[in-house]
């Protein structure tokens, strides 16, 4: 009888013990999977956040005004007789594009046009007045290095804004490559203008769109 009531109690030992491991192994299992998970959020939450913060980083660049828009070398445009100054209004960008290789970019220069769509749109091209300095008394505002594209005078490309002292306007000028700020004409940054000013010849066509 003792012996079977030892054999009984071995079984129910055997089955406690079963049931232990198993129980543990399901528990080890769902901590790994909870942990798994929470890591998988965490990184999750971190790639976000990190898009947020470059996102918020490419909104907030300010262009600097004093440069070239870029960092390569203005086009030859004696090795370009066909090109032609693209403006987009809605990029804030002037584009130098050859008309000879299926208005291929040359080189994009960042600009501000007119607030309030006052900058005209279509087909024109670049006229015989252009400049170092001017200085409009009504308006508070000059800029350098200007070549005009309309009406001979009233619409211009030119450097950021300066002052009735020839001081720049670094107020609007940091808006150039983000919004449109002038009075209508297309702003540059100092040597992407005087480039304009210095190169592109009369008579090339500018297209504002």
């Amino acid at each position: 009888m003792f012996k079977h009531i030892k054999a009984r109690y071995k079984i129910i030992i055997s089955c406690v013990l079963i049931a232990l491991i198993a129980v543990s192994g399901y528990l080890m299992m769902a901590g790994a999977s909870a942990s798994s998970n929470t890591s998988s959020a965490a990184s999750s939450s971190s790639e976000s956040s990190a898009t947020s913060n470059n996102s918020s980083s490419k909104e907030s660049k300010t262009v600097d005004w004093t440069k070239s828009s870029e960092t390569k070398a203005y086009p030859d445009l004696d090795k370009y007789p066909k090109a032609w100054l693209d403006v987009n209004i809605e990029k804030q960008r002037v584009y130098i594009r050859d008309g000879a290789d299926h208005n291929k970019i040359l080189y994009t220069m960042y600009c501000s046009t007119g607030k309030n769509n006052s900058t005209p749109r279509g087909t024109y091209h670049i006229q015989a007045e252009r400049g170092t300095h001017f200085y409009n008394a009504s308006e508070k505002e000059g800029a350098n290095y200007y070549v005009s594209w309309k009406n001979h005078g009233e619409y211009l490309f030119h450097t950021v804004p300066v002052d009735a002292n020839g001081n720049y306007k670094k107020s609007v000028a940091d808006n150039i490559g983000k919004k449109a700020s002038s009075h209508g004409c297309v702003q540059l940054t100092i040597p992407d203008a005087k480039w304009v000013y210095e190169n592109v010849p009369e008579g090339m066509k500018v297209v504002v769109h």
